[in-house]
């Protein structure tokens, strides 16, 4: 043990000093900048998107010189038969422009569009703002040059366009046509102290349609104002500017990632290859649990609409609900057989259902709800776990055929359904054996699972005597034998279920030199793959289990790594698979490491909640305002008072209930 601390230690020190390490600056109006040196060399990417288009900007700046590519994505434009990835996407460059290949590039800056700022000689100052339009296949590049000499200037800028032909044989609708143009003729003449804006559009349509007619300004303006709307929701309140900034920004990154399909809104996970489809990992159990909280429309719509699509699998059978809904929901993908989708679809639907405060949406919910827990009650095996064939890592690593990961979402869904049945007037007798199962699943998950691994009292993910059948996972993990034998990063859930029976063996595991590395959790000791998933989990949890000050130390150093650092300004999905993607769901656990481990927010009714508070030692409050969760909009403030908390809720900037506990108690916290 006192091995363990000296480590922990140790970690922490290399930490706290690792996290003075940035690249970018938070700005005065909450956005961040890139400030570029002379000497600097420097490449970066970045995910926007709307609701008919995403744009993966690569950018990178040598000696101030600018080399851009936008990598166009157009969900809705379906090729066949039915996949996974049969949308259409090109890659399209605007470097050859003389004002900018003779130009320098002085800073970068990102809030939710992206902009680019440089001069050109004496003569021209120059601003590129990139972003995607809310509502078109649409991405629009700005460039606004600005004659800054005392003599007058004049440009005449040809942009050859460029178009790209797809669904030639197989395009649903097509063919279609992809393209680069500029909007108007581009000559400028700018008097001393003038300005002009040249537009460049790309943009995706049928080949027997018209080009789109775009205004530019209308389009600017959309945006700024969905970006605003993003930002008004559900603000953090904190005395760390740098968790106000990374809170903010997953906010707009996990909201704008929701595309309209022929089958409705849905989340998409992102990455230049997952849109315009669901799965039950990211869209059912990470994001759904959030969106009532920030109380968007479209997050919400696309959590509900996720749900209700799953509920068209729903079978006498009890077969599995496949893992992903995809192509705009005409097809599935179920090529890992059952994840623990079902624990994943009861978990998510729960918490989405309580947090909602709606009675309707939550009745809706139920009958998924409850076919997901008897589906997992049938596949509890000899050993009183729940069995799947895989995990959300799909055999990427071996899990066994009993996983840590799928036993905790169903013990968690179990007792979100005690809560919601009750609601919901649903039989006593029924919800009595949901508890009952709850508290032989936890029992059952101490005895399986429970384990000293690798020196700490924690979990084995699975256990060796029910290995993976899967042939490329046995493939890539030569020493399988011993993989159970080996910390995993997802030892980090039951922290988050309410689970603390190894909590402390389970943070010196997460946080040793096993599992820690300079981007968060391992998936494995000993591997250099990781996933920001489980490291958002595991710093959830650690708050959840009262450990606030080590929580907040590696929360500020992953934030500032993450928001500021040289890969910005989101969570990622994983490395080296998918060279950390800006998925959307993950920028949705970051915000609930807040919600539901900061502030403790666990929904126990429509109108209800637990809130157990993490204050931190060296803050004296910090709030959530404008939480639209359980039906209400209202500001939660937990503030020191001596040795108490005070937990107040405001609702119209009026005190409506105050509460005061134990710093670690818990407020029971009943809204109207």
């Amino acid at each position: 043990m006192k091995f363990s601390c000296i480590l922990s230690a140790t970690i922490l020190f290399w930490v706290l000093n690792l996290s003075a390490q940035t690249r970018w600056n938070i700005t005065d109006d909450g956005g961040i900048i890139w400030n570029v040196k002379s000497n600097d060399a420097h490449e970066d990417n970045i995910e926007m998107t709307g609701l008919k288009v995403s744009d993966i900007v690569t950018y990178s700046v040598t000696n101030g010189q600018l080399h851009l590519d936008h990598f166009a994505i157009f969900p809705t434009f379906r090729t066949l038969p039915p996949a996974t990835r049969t949308h259409i996407d090109a890659h399209f460059s605007f470097n050859d422009n003389p004002i900018l290949t003779h130009g320098v590039v002085e800073s970068i800056s990102h809030k939710g569009i992206m902009q680019i700022n440089g001069r050109t000689g004496d003569t021209l100052r120059w601003s590129r703002k990139i972003f995607p339009s809310t509502d078109k296949p649409v991405i629009i590049d700005m460039l606004t040059l600005t004659n800054v000499s005392k003599k007058p200037f004049e440009m005449g800028l040809e942009i050859k366009p460029a178009s790209k032909r797809a669904g030639v044989t197989n395009g649903l609708d097509g063919p279609y046509v992809m393209s680069m143009r500029m909007l108007g003729s581009g000559s400028l003449s700018l008097k001393p102290g003038e300005s002009g804006t040249i537009v460049l559009v790309i943009s995706a349509r049928r080949e027997a349609d018209k080009d789109l007619a775009i205004d530019a300004n209308a389009e600017l303006k959309a945006r700024e104002d969905l970006v605003a709307s993003y930002l008004d929701k559900l603000q953090l309140v904190t005395p760390d500017k740098t968790l106000n900034t990374a809170f903010a920004f997953a906010k707009i990154r996990t909201t704008e990632s929701i595309i309209l399909t022929r089958g409705g809104l849905m989340h998409a996970p992102g990455g230049g290859r997952y849109y315009a489809a669901i799965w039950a990992n990211d869209q059912g159990e990470y994001g759904p649990p959030f969106f009532p909280f920030e109380g968007d429309a479209t997050g919400n719509g696309a959590a509900s609409n996720a749900f209700r699509i799953y509920s068209t699998y729903m079978n006498p059978e009890y077969k599995p609900i496949p893992s992903s809904i995809v192509a705009e929901g005409v097809t599935n993908w179920h090529g890992a057989g059952d994840r623990g989708d079902m624990a994943m679809l009861a978990y998510g639907a729960s918490r989405y259902a309580l947090a909602s405060g709606d009675k309707n949406l939550a009745q809706m919910e139920w009958p998924l709800i409850e076919w997901c827990l008897e589906y997992c009650k049938r596949k509890i095996d000899t050993n009183g776990v729940v069995a799947s064939d895989a995990d959300e890592l799909e055999n990427r690593f071996p899990s066994g055929k009993a996983n840590l990961n799928t036993s905790c979402l169903y013990y968690d869904a179990l007792n979100s359904a005690v809560y919601l049945g009750k609601e919901l007037s649903k039989p006593q007798s029924q919800l009595d054996n949901y508890s009952n199962e709850a508290t032989t699943i936890r029992a059952a998950i101490e005895k399986f699972f429970g384990a000293n691994v690798g020196g700490f009292d924690t979990y084995r993910y699975f256990d060796k005597s029910v290995p993976s059948v899967n042939k490329n996972a046995l493939k890539r993990h030569a020493h399988y034998a011993n993989e159970p034998d080996k910390l995993r990063a997802w030892i980090c859930t039951p922290l988050t279920v309410g689970i603390f029976d190894r909590k402390d063996g389970t943070i010196a595991a997460l946080f040793s030199t096993n599992l820690w590395s300079p981007d968060g959790l391992r998936t494995e000791e000993g591997d250099k793959v990781f996933w920001d998933r489980s490291t958002l989990y595991a710093l959830r949890g650690v708050f959840a289990v009262g450990e606030t000050e080590k929580a907040l130390n590696y929360l500020q150093y992953y934030s500032a790594r993450r928001l500021l650092g040289e890969h910005v300004p989101y969570p990622v999905e994983a490395y080296p698979e998918g060279n950390q993607s800006h998925l959307g769901a993950e920028s949705a656990l970051y915000c609930r490491i807040y919600t539901e481990g900061l502030f403790g927010i666990r929904p126990t009714g429509l109108r209800s909640f637990d809130c157990t508070p993490r204050l931190p030692k060296d803050w004296p409050s910090m709030a959530l305002k404008h939480v639209r969760a359980f039906g209400n909009d209202f500001n939660l403030v937990v503030s020191r008072a001596g040795d108490k908390l005070n937990v107040e809720i405001f609702e119209n900037d009026q005190l409506f209930k105050s509460y005061e506990i134990d710093d670690g108690g818990t407020a029971a916290v009943e809204l109207k």
